[in-house]
């Protein structure tokens, strides 16, 4: 006869099952944890980089996010708020939208406003733009526009757009990981192996050595083959650097460490301050450099934000075995409109746009299949508020060799686009070339429905193409004519 206590965790694991749909899925909830867990080790870099980026630029009044003018304070609220919003977000993808996809801060976006936004007003006013372009998308997605423009995409296309990413996140895998680099002088290739042609310092062994043992494992199907390989690789790090004090990767230091240095901190815990959050006014930037210029730049990260999700669910569906048989994730609607949400809670909390992020790939990876892994990625990042300096024991080259399997993972995919159709091989090869060529998602996915328009037109199948995606090229046209036309219009 079993105990009150046995029978009520049976009650929550058959819940949590039903809730989750984990074993409909093939999964377990031991796998989940681990999947939301790599994933997080995986993303965790966004809590240091993003204050790094935002936190040390100037808006046009002289002050830095949050205020006055201390560029160290600025990092610590940044960093704090970063971790809250991406830890809300992600626990809403999973309990909304079941998926195993995380949320942070986008990278790119966040540079772009930084840098070619915020110096022409002030901070508040830049996130004002980021929250008005959150709210649009979200219009969109509830009219069912941003879904039927997603149902519109042939599947080949989308299947080109998984294995683009794929090949995109393995070459910002050994870029983040110094194993390629670009090179110091303005003349030669512009990426090289380590330095100068030749792999430098401990921190790059430490990232083959991360790189076979996830291979070893995963080949030998051992459970939990990539958290494992991030384990070992990062105490092998901390190792290395308390015997050899190698210190940051910088230009003095080419064979440092990449991001942050791989060393037990002074203090565990820190006082998560949030005075970032509700930092934005939502038309001050119309008033500062008039309606068109605000509207190109509300247009411009709408773009970018608009079609980078639509990548990168595509990809993680794929990689899960979760598409159906048109290329659609289950419960798509509901992924777009926490993607939504998220890029607007973003800006209010003053951290940028936040969006959908490809290293969900590597918790995918590691076996998650529901939003439970999405849950426990959440919580690691509020965890993570209060535990900061535990976050920067992870550096690039413990991390990364992560990206690389899954990289290779969902190149596989490949043979799922028919190589002998040009109308649809050469827009597929722009699409995966384009997006580590370019470091850009966007920029990958336009290039491709673009000459897939032009190829249908040239060739008299006009009519073949759907009505949205001659709209969506459009649109694509005007994004990539976006720096010469804003530069005329001003």
């Amino acid at each position: 006869m079993s105990s009150p206590q046995a029978d009520t965790a049976r009650d929550r694991s058959n819940f949590m099952d039903s809730f989750f749909k984990i074993s409909q899925r093939g999964s377990t909830v031991s796998r989940e944890i681990r999947g939301g867990v790599v994933t997080f080790f995986t993303m965790a870099y966004i809590v240091v980089l993003n204050p790094l980026i935002i936190g040390t630029v100037k808006d046009s009044t002289g002050q830095f996010v949050g205020g006055g003018t201390d560029p160290a304070a600025s990092i610590a609220k940044i960093a704090v708020a970063t971790a809250l919003v991406a830890g809300v977000v992600t626990i809403l993808m999973g309990l909304v939208a079941n998926f195993p996809l995380a949320l942070a801060t986008g990278l790119g976006l966040n540079a772009f406003v930084a840098f070619s936004i915020a110096t022409k007003m002030t901070w508040a006013d830049a996130m004002g733009l980021v929250v008005l372009e959150g709210l649009i998308i979200l219009i969109l997605v509830l009219t069912g526009f941003r879904r039927a423009v997603f149902e519109a995409v042939p599947v080949q296309l989308k299947v080109a757009i998984s294995v683009g990413i794929g090949l995109f996140i393995a070459f910002i895998g050994v870029i983040d990981a110094g194993f390629v680099r670009r090179p110091s002088a303005l003349t030669g290739p512009p990426v090289e192996l380590g330095v100068g042609g030749n792999l430098r310092g401990w921190p790059v062994l430490v990232f083959v050595i991360g790189l076979i043992l996830i291979i070893t494992l995963y080949a030998l199907r051992v459970k939990g083959a990539i958290l494992i390989g991030i384990l070992v690789a990062t105490i092998l790090a901390i190792v290395v650097e308390s015997i050899a004090n190698i210190g940051a990767r910088t230009t003095e230091n080419p064979g440092g460490w990449g991001l942050s240095v791989p060393k037990l901190p002074d203090d565990w815990f820190n006082k998560p301050n949030l005075d970032t959050l509700g930092e934005f006014s939502l038309f001050g930037s119309f008033e500062k450099i008039g309606v068109v210029s605000a509207l190109l730049l509300i247009f411009t990260l709408m773009l970018a934000d608009f079609f980078d999700t639509m990548g990168t669910m595509t990809a993680i569906g794929a990689e899960a075995g979760l598409l159906d048989a048109d290329g659609n994730p289950p419960n798509a609607q509901r992924i777009l409109i926490v993607d939504s949400l998220a890029a607007a809670a973003g800006g209010a909390a003053s951290v940028s746009s936040n969006t959908s992020y490809i290293e969900s790939a590597s918790g995918v990876g590691e076996g998650a299949r529901t939003g439970l892994a999405s849950v426990v990625t959440g919580i690691c990042f509020l965890i993570s508020m209060v535990v900061a300096p535990l976050v920067t024991l992870v550096p690039y080259e413990a991390a990364t060799p992560a990206l690389i399997l899954v990289g290779f993972l969902m190149m596989t995919q490949v043979k799922g686009i028919d190589f002998d159709d040009l109308e649809v091989a050469f827009p597929a090869f722009l699409t995966i070339i384009l997006m580590p060529f370019t470091y850009s998602i966007t920029a990958g996915i336009g290039a491709g429905f673009v000459s897939y328009v032009v190829l249908k037109l040239v060739r008299g199948k006009a009519r073949q193409v759907h009505p949205l995606m001659w709209v969506v090229s459009l649109l694509f046209v005007i994004y990539f004519a976006i720096g010469p036309l804003g530069d005329w219009l001003t």
